[in-house]
């Protein structure tokens, strides 16, 4: 009998300790525990800081052909903080993004979420990014205009009481759908959960009570009310949470990212970028109607300025992709016509006098003349590195010469032939040397024939446009 006891509680101890892990894989909900073990060193080892991101309207949206976003701006500063470039990793549903994290696609969830004790099992929250309450999101009567504010109030909810009997729309496994299970104890009531799938962020769900799909829903206040500035006929004043604590969170195995972020948060909010950063996604109201109203808005359209056709048109004859064109033009120029830069490069993509004249543009302020004659350039670039076989770092190459010069990056891989690294690679070998042109014991070596050059300009004018590149691919449909 002893025997089979120790049997039976060893039985129970090893089932309850693999319950947690098991029954979240079983329900294809969760990842319940890390599947990688990467912590500080590994991510300063890599280079890299990998986020995981939530496409929305406030978190991480493309706007006339640039990234932005509450966590996207945050995110950038925290990988500048630890000297770290930022690699976003969308999550396509809202219910995935735990387990992203401890699948390990990523190193940080860096979107708002509201610290629950269930979410808590499974990831290690960072402190507090701000503070906010759930409200209820509805809309109010279809002749609110003419009615007064006592009678408007009079058709609305204003109790979570009166919710019993109603149905509200969330996503499941959200913190909305948990407060309203637990709601429902509260007042003693049925509320009817319509769950909405997971690839459906909260300003989606917003707009589908404006356009009447929907009764009520609930979302957090900030949120609710930035959306409510945009479209009046909504009402978000109905509070159905005490104040609430939203985060970003990394894995359980991640303790020294844990305290680097902490850190980084604690000093942000000490701050007056951290509350202009804030301010301008969840307060600025004309900012909002503006990105909402704007056909380059990412959310709206698959567009990325008003000259999307005219580049479509000469990338489809060299066979480029033409969001990676249309990224080197917002470099270039932030899309503007009338651009020109202190040495006298003009137009959308910058182009030089002397090199104008030979790709035979006749008008440099013209778009359609200069996207021409600049797309007709970068493929003369192009050419000009066909000993590199693979294409990405080809293209690297190609952007170097076309910001600085084809000479210029010759003499960086002769440098680094010189110096017994890899001529071919970019990244871990000519970029390095296209730096250390820069200095006069690179620049007058033998190899050299173009001389001095600042090779950040090109390193960076390289980096910044393959980035903004892999959001174009993200955000922008092909």
């Amino acid at each position: 009998m002893r025997y089979l006891t120790f049997i039976l509680i060893a039985l129970f101890f090893i089932s309850g300790c693999k319950s947690r892990q098991q029954e979240p894989e079983a329900t294809g909900s969760i990842v319940a525990e890390p599947r990688l073990k990467k912590d500080m060193e590994e991510i300063k080892e890599d280079g890299v800081l990998k986020a995981i991101v939530v496409y929305g309207g406030t978190s991480y949206f493309l706007y006339r052909g640039q990234p932005m976003g509450y966590e996207y701006e945050l995110l950038e500063r925290f990988a500048d903080h630890l000297d770290l470039e930022l690699e976003v990793v969308i999550a396509h549903d809202m219910n995935e993004i735990i387990s992203l994290l401890n699948k390990g696609e990523g190193d940080l969830i860096g979107h708002g979420m509201t610290i629950t004790q269930e979410r808590r099992d499974y990831v290690d929250f960072s402190d507090y990014v701000y503070l906010t309450q759930q409200v209820l999101v509805q809309r109010k009567p279809d002749n609110w205009r003419q009615m007064k504010r006592h009678e408007i109030q009079r058709e609305l909810i204003s109790s979570p009481v009166e919710l019993i009997g109603d149905t509200v729309s969330v996503r499941k496994n959200s913190s909305y759908y948990h407060r309203l299970q637990n709601l429902q104890e509260e007042i003693g009531g049925k509320i009817h959960i319509d769950t909405i799938s997971g690839d459906v962020p909260t300003d989606e769900i917003i707009k589908k009570v404006v356009d009447g799909e929907t009764e009520y829903t609930i979302a957090d206040k900030n949120i609710a009310e930035i959306n409510s500035s945009y479209y009046p006929v909504l009402d978000v004043g109905t509070e159905i949470s005490f104040s609430q604590r939203i985060a970003w969170a990394v894995r359980e195995n991640s303790p020294d990212l844990l305290q680097e972020l902490n850190e980084w948060i604690k000093q942000m909010r000490k701050q007056t970028d951290y509350y202009v950063i804030y301010n301008k996604y969840f307060k600025n109201q004309r900012s909002f109607r503006a990105r909402v109203e704007s056909d380059f808005y990412s959310k709206n359209s698959g567009m990325i300025s008003q000259y999307d056709d005219i580049v479509k048109n000469y990338t489809s004859k060299i066979g480029w992709d033409w969001r990676f064109v249309s990224s080197v033009i917002y470099q270039e120029s932030q899309f503007n016509p009338n651009s020109q830069s202190w040495a006298g490069a003009r137009g959308l993509m910058q182009i030089m006098p002397p090199t104008a004249r030979e790709l035979g543009i006749k008008d440099v302020t013209d778009p359609e003349d200069n996207i021409r004659g600049g797309t007709r350039y970068l493929k003369q670039m192009w050419n000009r590195w066909e000993e590199i076989p693979d294409s990405v770092e080809r293209m690297k190459f190609t952007l170097a010469s076309y910001n600085c010069g084809y000479g210029h990056v010759k003499d960086a891989q002769r440098l680094a032939e010189e110096h017994g690294e890899e001529p071919m690679e970019w990244e871990n070998s000519v970029k390095k040397y296209l730096l250390k042109l820069s200095y006069p014991e690179y620049y007058n070596d033998e190899v050299v024939r173009y001389g001095y050059v600042r090779g950040i300009e090109p390193v960076t004018y390289v980096r910044q446009i393959m980035k903004r590149y892999d959001h174009y691919r993200d955000l922008i449909p092909s």
